[in-house]
Order: C-alpha cells, then sequence, then structure tokens
C-alpha cells in the first residue's frame, strides 16, 4: 500500500484541519498519481475537499468510526476494513488525514512526499521518514519554487 503527503520542513501536514501553505504542483502531482486508483481518507479530510465531496475520478474508501453513508464513497469503520477494501484494487493511496495516516501506517510500503522547504504552524505531524532507519528514500526530483518556496518530491519505501 502506499501514500502521498505533502511536509513542511519539520514534517509537519496541517493545521486545523488543513495544509497552510500549498504548492500548486504538488496538486497536479497527487491528480496524476492517485487518478484512477483507491484511496482511503478520513471523513474530516474529506470535508476539507471541493464541496466536502469524495474524489472524482477515484474509488473513495473512507476511514471513520462513525456510522454513516457517503455518497460516492464506500465507508470502512476500521482499519481492517480498510485493508479489505484496499485489496480489490491494484493500486490503492492513503492520503489521510493524521488520524488515517497513523493507523494505516504500519501497512505501507511506498510513500510519495513532498518535502516543502517552510514551516507553517502544524498541530499534526507525518513520521519523519529521513530519521526512520525502516525507511529510505529512493527517488528525489531537483528542487523547484514555487512563490520563492522551495520543495521537492521524493519517494521513500520501507527496507
Amino acid at each position: 500500500m502506499e501514500a502521498i503527503v505533502a511536509v513542511y520542513a519539520d514534517w509537519g501536514i496541517g493545521a486545523k484541519g488543513t495544509q497552510p501553505l500549498v504548492i500548486p504542483a504538488d496538486r497536479k502531482r497527487f491528480r496524476e498519481l492517485t487518478d484512477g486508483c483507491a484511496v482511503i481518507v478520513g471523513r474530516r479530510t474529506m470535508e476539507d475537499f471541493p464541496g466536502g465531496r469524495p474524489l472524482k475520478g477515484r474509488v473513495n474508501l473512507v476511514l471513520t468510526r462513525q456510522d454513516i453513508a457517503i455518497e460516492g464513497a464506500a465507508v470502512a469503520h476500521t482499519p481492517e476494513e480498510a485493508l479489505a477494501a484496499a485489496r480489490n484494487y491494484d493500486r490503492c493511496f492513503v492520503i489521510g488525514g493524521d488520524s488515517v495516516f497513523r493507523q494505516m501506517f504500519p501497512h505501507l510500503s511506498r510513500v510519495f512526499v513532498t518535502k516543502i522547504e517552510s514551516t507553517p504552524h502544524s498541530d499534526v505531524f507525518f513520521p519523519d521518514l529521513d530519521a526512520d532507519r525502516a525507511w529510505r528514500c529512493v527517488a528525489e526530483e531537483p528542487r523547484a519554487e514555487h512563490n520563492g518556496v522551495g520543495y521537492r518530491f521524493c519517494v521513500y519505501e520501507r527496507i
């Protein structure tokens, strides 16, 4: 299973349920990588999507403890249910938020990371894969900039 995440220099991923700094090239990469795939997302993160609706062009698996139905998405109430549903698809990405990343982290084998060279206030963090000996960066694109903020795309794999 794979994940895709944008992190700040301190591995922060957001504050108050949203990303304080967005890089358009990161959003484009996200769309390109996840298009046609299944995604595992938390309900609160999905509510931060445009219109608060599931992402188009993807199979949306919403991991939530709530007993709800979501039009255009399948609902899983436990990580095990989400994993079982994900097995029905060739490719599945965990896309957040924080609690979903934490619950699904043990099942990840690859993570696509956009490293943003800024440290806006974050109240949630992704594990620092550079400091984790179980992970290694296997691909890194050259540094780019958007409005004076540097960023780079990296791919990590579990060793």
